[in-house]
C-alpha cells in the first residue's frame, strides 16, 4: 500500500475577505476531487484571507502512478486563474 500526500500552498489575491478565500477554496476543492479518488481539506491558514493551504491524500498501490496522479494536480492547479500556486511538496508512505 502507498500512501501520497501533496501540500498546496495558494494565493488568493482578489480575496477582500475570508467569505471570499473560502468560496475560492471550495471551488477549487471541488474541482480537484470531481471524478478523482482523492480526500481534499484545507488544512492551515484558515484564518488568513489572502493565503490558503490544502491537503490531498491518495493511495494507492503502486508508487509511480500515484506520484504522477498528485503531479497532475499541481499542473491542474497552476492552470487555475482565482489562485496562484505558491509552493508545493509531495510525499510518499
Amino acid at each position: 500500500m502507498v500512501i501520497g500526500l501533496l501540500q498546496l500552498e495558494l494565493g488568493v489575491g482578489d480575496a477582500m475577505s475570508l467569505k471570499d478565500k473560502r468560496r475560492v477554496i471550495k471551488s477549487l476543492k471541488d474541482r480537484l476531487s470531481h471524478g478523482r479518488n482523492i480526500s481534499v481539506a484545507e488544512v492551515a491558514a484558515l484564518d488568513e484571507h489572502r493565503r490558503g493551504i490544502l491537503g490531498v491524500a491518495m493511495v494507492g498501490n503502486d508508487t509511480r502512478y500515484v506520484e504522477g496522479a498528485l503531479s497532475q494536480l499541481v499542473d491542474f492547479v497552476r492552470g487555475v486563474p482565482q489562485v496562484d500556486l505558491i509552493d508545493y511538496q509531495i510525499d510518499m508512505l
